[in-house]
């Protein structure tokens, strides 16, 4: 049986030393939190300048106060006045129809446009790939004058189509190419299970494989619709009165004096436009992220 033996000397006690980060970290971090303040500020001040200017007595809409002063909802109820020619809410309407109509159309051709960029082997392949990313780079202003005459001249000007198709061609191409770099990532064994397992390749498809791609359908959905809910240059010069976007409707607002811009009521009307694209997008937000980072990394 073994005793221990007292030397009578203390044991000796360990000192732990707090582990501090180099400075060099340490100013990388503070950095980067800067810089992601500065762009929040630099994103959201314009936003909550209109959206205290809405809040804010007709009678002192140019203060420079940072905070909201002289409280009123009089300038939402002129935005929807429609004794002065101006008729917001019809402009809502129109502009909602429009971005679904846009979304809805560019989400169908672009999935199954995008699939087959993705999944389909052909000749030319990355010249058409080339030629829909291309279409994305053309200004609006070069096609101003061709829409505009070719449109006259079947008598679209005034009508949904005219606005509906021009904002298709400007969402497919985007739509294409995040729906492509999505599908290119998924797993090919999953559709030749379904294949194994009696599935036709469309059914494998709408079964299998586009489930999987909600998170970027997703995405391109609120993307799209956000872009054609902003066109305002086409919608200006082929819409008219009864067709007219919230774009247009509110460039061109009108107050009691006409020589006065109704500056308040114009910030009431961006904001009730604004607000909810906002609150979506915040809501969403890990979706979006997801579908838009999701196949950029190969497994």
């Amino acid at each position: 049986m073994s005793t221990a033996i007292d030397t009578g000397k203390p044991e000796a006690t360990r000192t732990t030393v707090p582990n501090k980060q180099p400075w060099s970290k340490r100013l990388g971090t503070v950095r980067l939190y800067l810089g992601a303040l500065i762009v929040l500020l630099w994103g959201l001040a314009p936003f909550y300048w209109m959206t205290v200017t809405a809040f804010r007595d007709p009678a002192y809409q140019f203060e420079n106060t940072p905070w909201p002063t002289h409280v009123t909802l009089e300038n939402f109820r002129n935005a929807f006045d429609t004794t002065r020619g101006n008729d917001f809410g019809k402009a809502l309407l129109n502009s909602v129809i429009i971005g679904f109509a846009t979304t809805v159309v560019a989400l169908v051709i672009g999935i199954l446009a995008a699939y087959a960029l993705a999944r389909i082997q052909f000749r030319g392949k990355y010249i058409v790939s080339g030629l829909i990313l291309s279409a994305s780079m053309f200004p609006v202003v070069v096609l101003v004058t061709p829409l505009f005459q070719l449109f006259s001249d079947i008598g679209w000007i005034g009508q949904y189509q005219a606005l509906i198709i021009p904002n298709i061609s400007f969402v497919l191409p985007m739509t294409v190419y995040i729906l492509a770099s999505f599908f290119a990532e998924l797993p090919w064994e999953l559709e030749e299970a379904a294949r194994i397992d009696g599935a036709s390749k469309l059914q494998a498809f709408r079964l299998v494989m586009l489930p999987l791609a909600a998170p970027a359908v997703f995405t391109t959905a609120i993307l799209a619709f956000i872009a054609a809910v902003n066109e305002y240059l086409l919608a200006r010069l082929l819409s008219n009165s009864a067709t007219e976007p919230v774009t247009v409707a509110i460039a061109r607002f009108s107050g009691n004096d006409p020589l006065v811009q109704p500056y308040a009521a114009i910030m009431a009307a961006g904001t009730i436009v604004t607000v909810p694209l906002v609150i979506m997008v915040l809501l969403f937000q890990r979706r979006i992220i997801s579908g838009l980072t999701a196949g950029g990394v190969k497994s």
